[in-house]
């Protein structure tokens, strides 16, 4: 069962990364970049890893898309066309929420899907945080920080882009 939710993940995830580089709306590259990071982050799951999944929804959809997602939003690329697209798109995209819930709901009732109760214990997962915690700060610290010092420049570059267009 595992190795299918790996397929099922893996060519979701490929799909999406195509259609990221492929699709003209920055909006919508957007979009499927967040479906990317979702995907590498149930792989993560699928590895018995929650820790980096959690990391990963964290970090990369929560915290870097969205403030891709901010820019692209300031910069107003597209913002009549994507009021169109979304309108249209709204009812597709309601109705196969339903039928996805209602099919893992369907699974889960039946007890084709359960939680792995063993294989999580608390203190497997507070090893498996505590080795990567100790490899982070002590053996990557270099490398932890200049990824840091990275996305900080990045921000006030992202930042001062901002603002030097509304000045215009």
């Amino acid at each position: 069962m595992e190795q299918l939710f790996f397929y099922i993940f893996s060519i979701v995830a490929i799909v999406s990364a195509i259609l990221v580089v492929s699709v003209r709306n920055p909006v919508h590259s957007a979009l499927y970049l967040i479906i990317c990071f979702l995907q590498v982050a149930a792989m993560f799951v699928l590895l018995r890893s929650p820790f980096l999944a959690a990391v990963q929804v964290f970090i990369y959809v929560g915290a870097v898309m969205v403030l891709f997602l901010f820019a692209v939003m300031v910069l107003d690329l597209g913002k009549e066309r994507l009021k169109d697209s979304m309108h249209s798109q709204s009812i597709l995209g309601g109705a196969l929420a339903i039928v996805l819930f209602f099919i893992a709901f369907y699974l889960v009732y039946n007890g084709d899907i359960v939680a792995p109760l063993g294989a999580y214990t608390e203190t497997a997962l507070m090893k498996n945080t505590e080795v990567i915690g100790a490899a982070l700060y002590t053996k990557y610290i270099y490398p932890f920080e200049v990824v840091s010092l990275i996305l900080l420049v990045a921000l006030v570059g992202a930042i001062t882009l901002v603002m030097r267009h509304k000045d215009n």
